[in-house]
C-alpha cells in the first residue's frame, strides 16, 4: 500500500544541510569548550545544540504542515508549523533563565579560560551560523516557525561574535570575568528576542483575531450591507499564521436576495480584510432567542 508523504521541496534540502552542519559543530564546541574551561563557548555549543534541534522541529513541522485535511484533522495540519515555533520559542527561554543562572555562578567563582581555544573555535562556529542563516532566510520571511528556528541561529551567530570579544580579552588582559558577562549577554539577548517572537505564536493559538484586522471595523461593514440589519455572536480568528476565518450571525431585512446577499458579503470580507473563510448564519428581525452578544457566543 503506497503511503502519500510530502516531496522534499528546496527548502526541505536547506533546512536538512543547516541540521547536519550545526549537529557537527555543536559537537566540536563542547569539545573546545571542555578544554579550554569557557563557559561562554560552551553556552554558546548549548544554544548551538538547541539549533539544530529548532531545525529539526522546523524541518519536521514544515513536512506535516503540508499534509491535506483528513477525518481526524479537519482543519488540515497547518498549525503544526505554528506549534512548532511555540515549542523553539519556549526552549530559547529555558535556555536564557539557563546560561543566566551559569553566567552569575562563574561571575563569583571565575576560572582560567584558554583563550586561542575560544577564538578559533567560536570562529570556526561565526561561519557555520553565517551558512545556516543564509540557507534557512528565505524560509523565514514567510513562516513563524522557520523564524523561530532563525532567531535560535542569528542569536548563536551574535553569541559566537561575543564569545570571540571575550576570547582576545582574555588573551590580551586576562580579564577572567568577561566569560560571565558575555554568558549574560547572550542570556539577556536570547530572552528578549524569544519573549517578542512568541506572542504571535500564542495569539494563533488562543484562536485569536488578525493584529492587522479590527473586529470592530469587520462589523461595521458587514452592517453597512444595504439588506443587512444586525450582526451579532462573531468570531474572527486566525487558522495559521496567512488564514483568517469568520464566523457570524446576520440578521437580513428579508430572504429574497440570500445567496446574493452571502456572496457580496464573502466577497468583500476576502477583499478588504484578507478573511478568506467566512461561515453565516442568516436570521430575520425578531428570529434571535435570548441576548445576542455583539462578539463572542
Amino acid at each position: 500500500m503506497a503511503h502519500d508523504h510530502p516531496r522534499l521541496d528546496p527548502g526541505d534540502k536547506r533546512v536538512a544541510a543547516a541540521v547536519g552542519v550545526n549537529f557537527l559543530l555543536t559537537f566540536v564546541q563542547i569539545i573546545a569548550g571542555v578544554l579550554s574551561g569557557s563557559l561562554a563557548l560552551i553556552a554558546d555549543a548549548i544554544h548551538n545544540f538547541s539549533d539544530a534541534l529548532s531545525l529539526v522541529i522546523a524541518f519536521a513541522a514544515r513536512r506535516i504542515a503540508r499534509k491535506p485535511a483528513d477525518a481526524k484533522m479537519t482543519f488540515g495540519y497547518k498549525r503544526a508549523e505554528v506549534v512548532a515555533a511555540l515549542v523553539n520559542y519556549t526552549t530559547l527561554i529555558v535556555v536564557a533563565f539557563y546560561l543566566a543562572a551559569e553566567g552569575v555562578e562563574r561571575l563569583f567563582n571565575p576560572v582560567a579560560v584558554e583563550g586561542w581555544i575560544v577564538v578559533v573555535v567560536a570562529g570556526v562556529a561565526l561561519v557555520i551560523d553565517t551558512i545556516t542563516a543564509l540557507l534557512i532566510f528565505k524560509l523565514s520571511k514567510d513562516s513563524m516557525n522557520m523564524r523561530a528556528a532563525f532567531v535560535h541561529n542569528m542569536a548563536d551567530a551574535l553569541g559566537s561574535i561575543a564569545v570571540i570579544v571575550a576570547g582576545t580579552l582574555i588573551l590580551l588582559y586576562d580579564w577572567r570575568l568577561v566569560d560571565p558577562i558575555v554568558t549574560l549577554g547572550i542570556s539577556a539577548y536570547i530572552l528578549w528576542h524569544a519573549i517578542i517572537g512568541i506572542k504571535p505564536v500564542i495569539r494563533v493559538l488562543m484562536l485569536g483575531s488578525p493584529s492587522a484586522v479590527s473586529a470592530q471595523d469587520v462589523m461595521a461593514r458587514l452592517e453597512d450591507d444595504p439588506e443587512v440589519v444586525d450582526v451579532h455572536h462573531m468570531h474572527l480568528w486566525m487558522m495559521g499564521e496567512y488564514e483568517s476565518s469568520l464566523d457570524a450571525h446576520v440578521v437580513l431585512r428579508r430572504f429574497d436576495h440570500l445567496e446574493d446577499v452571502k456572496i457580496r458579503l464573502k466577497e468583500m470580507l476576502e477583499a478588504e480584510f484578507g478573511i478568506q473563510h467566512s461561515v453565516f448564519e442568516f436570521e430575520l428581525p425578531g428570529t434571535h432567542q435570548g441576548e445576542a452578544k455583539d462578539i463572542g457566543s
